[in-house]
């Protein structure tokens, strides 16, 4: 083989070497643009995963605090309207105190036990009873003033009088309790 026989020889096979190189720097990048890509989609996939679980673990949540809520304060639609009972039995018990005959003694013991049992059942589902008494501090929170009026010796703000009986479900007021208040200013 002479001189220029292997000149061309060299050359064509550090040009078939370069081709080479320049081939596997391309198939590099785009190996490397491919991976890229793919990790780009698997931390998108990733995301979208942690935030579908998140969704998942509030609906969760939620649904337990629905729940619980359905639980506790479902009744309060009948709760409301059997308070009206409990009011008139308390009056049928009141006046059949001041009437001291025979016959309203039975009746008012059976009165008086259906009065014990309403209020068994009002506790057993989460009602009590809101019973101011006269001289306590007024709140507006769980009582209604029906008037204001000033009495000596009273400070304002002071419960004078109570008309009604509230009622609490839980945590929540089914009904304030009504009162008068002292309008006392010192």
């Amino acid at each position: 083989m002479s001189d220029s026989e292997a000149k061309d020889f060299l050359d064509s096979l550090a040009e078939a070497e370069a081709e080479t190189f320049e081939d596997m720097e391309k198939e590099i990048s785009d190996q490397d643009a491919e991976i890229d890509a793919l990790r780009a989609e698997r931390d998108e996939f990733k995301d979208r995963f942690m935030r579908a679980l998140a969704d998942a673990e509030n609906a969760r949540k939620r649904a337990d605090k629905d729940r619980r809520e359905a639980e506790n304060y479902g009744g309060s639609r009948l709760s409301r309207d059997i308070l009206p009972v409990y009011d008139n039995m308390k009056r049928a018990v009141l006046v059949a105190q001041e009437d001291e005959n025979a016959a309203s003694a039975a009746l008012m013991e059976g009165i008086e036990l259906t009065m014990r049992e309403l209020l068994n059942v009002f506790r057993k589902h989460g009602i009590d009873v809101i019973a101011p008494e006269v001289g306590d501090r007024f709140d507006p929170k769980i009582h209604e003033a029906m008037f204001e009026a000033p009495l000596p010796g009273t400070k304002a703000g002071d419960i004078i009088q109570v008309s009604g009986e509230g009622f609490m479900l839980h945590d929540r007021l089914l009904r304030p309790a009504q009162v008068g208040v002292s309008s006392n200013p010192g």
